[in-house]
């Protein structure tokens, strides 16, 4: 099996390189941890936009890049690499986009496709509920037919940048005799519609990124609805397999892996460098074995998106994979560095400056966001092991 890229792949990879090692500098980064994501993002983005880059796979006719999805992968790899901050545009450019390049009307993807690629507006997700999470079908949102419009109520919760969002793409039932899977359907909501509160939750990062929104008869078009009435289960499918199949997970771990190791060079313990220790030594090489064989996986989605398949298994196995490597890798640098890996980002004795401290807690909650990794578990099983339910 060959695994290299192409001439003008490899081009196009040097070329985005050089542009992320000139912007996003350790002054930077520094900046970005203090004062938070939103407005780094916004101007970052837009710089990718001006130059094609953020929706590379997309037809050129709404915006895109024209590019295959190999391409795409170089360009989320080396964003993930160098930590570049487009956290604001993500649901946008990886979720809701394709989403609509491949179910939305011609009208829906002229409005608003174009405005995602040229980086204008954030996109966030009402999928999950207080009581609908990892069973993400049993949700109770209503959405009930009145004229050209429908009405929505209900609540969603662990939104994420909901409270920036200019768009919200919805999951909500429109037929509670239906069986679960089969009475849900798909909606693109303006988050400036009267009737929608958005509240804040707090993470353990003390951070402002989730939040719980309530809909209180929120009037929606119908034009607003992707795809056919209670098919929403299905294609909401297809948006999760966007969203499980990153290359950005691996390539982060590696950039982590490469400071670990600096780090482990430069300290001493009892007079010796840590790197000399041999079980320090092991655990590090475990964990570049595994950050390749996440890398491998997150390659064969890619190459399944750029043959028109849809990775329904690949893509689970991706997240499930990242998710836990992340957490299993920032715990091994918490390990490493003892009580000293425990000192948040305002402490000058922090090694790497805190990093490994916020990425090691928000691993926690990668394992659960997106599908939580028992679910991930059961995709697999039963749709790419065939075993039995229950």
């Amino acid at each position: 099996m060959d695994f290299r890229f192409a001439e003008e792949e490899e081009s196009f990879r040097a070329e985005l390189r050089a542009f992320l090692k000139k912007e996003v500098t350790e002054e930077f980064l520094r900046d970005l941890e203090e004062r938070g994501e939103t407005d780094f993002s916004r101007e970052f983005t837009k710089k990718l936009a001006e130059k094609g880059w953020l929706a590379m796979a997309w037809p050129k006719e709404y915006g895109g890049g024209g590019a295959t999805m190999i391409e795409q992968l170089i360009f989320n790899e080396e964003i993930g690499y160098h930590q570049a901050p487009t956290g604001g545009h993500r649901q946008g450019i990886n979720l809701i986009g394709p989403c609509l390049v491949a179910h939305g009307t011609e009208e829906q993807k002229k409005r608003h496709l174009r405005a995602i690629t040229a980086g204008e507006v954030v996109w966030c997700q009402g999928f999950s509920e207080p009581n609908a999470g990892s069973d993400l079908a049993s949700l109770q949102c209503r959405a009930v037919e009145d004229g050209d419009d429908y009405m929505i109520t209900g609540q969603k919760v662990w939104t994420t940048n909901a409270h920036r969002a200019d768009w919200c793409h919805l999951l909500t039932r429109t037929d509670p005799e239906a069986p679960k899977h089969r009475g849900i359907s798909y909606f693109l909501i303006d988050m400036k519609s009267p009737g929608i509160t958005v509240r804040p939750l707090i993470n353990m990062l003390a951070s402002h990124d989730f939040n719980e929104v309530f809909f209180d008869n929120v009037c929606v078009p119908k034009e607003n609805m992707v795809g056919e009435k209670n098919q929403g289960w299905y294609i909401s499918q297809v948006t999760l397999a966007f969203e499980r199949s990153g290359v950005a997970l691996p390539a982060s771990a590696k950039r982590m892996l490469e400071r670990l190791v600096d780090y482990v060079k430069e300290t001493k313990l009892n007079g010796n460098p840590l790197a000399h220790d041999s079980m320090v030594k092991y655990k590090l090489a475990e964990m570049a074995v595994e950050i390749e064989v996440n890398r491998m996986i997150a390659y064969r989605v890619a190459w399944m998106q750029n043959k028109g398949l849809i990775p329904i298994v690949a893509a689970p196995m991706s997240k499930l994979f990242g998710t836990e490597l992340m957490k299993r890798l920032s715990g091994i640098g918490m390990q490493i560095m003892g009580l000293y890996g425990q000192l948040e980002l305002a402490s000058k004795w922090a090694p790497l400056r805190g990093w490994i401290e916020r990425v090691h807690m928000f691993s926690l909650g990668s394992t659960i966001a997106m599908g939580t990794s028992e679910i991930m578990k059961n995709i697999i099983a039963i749709r790419g092991l065939e075993l039995p339910r229950g």
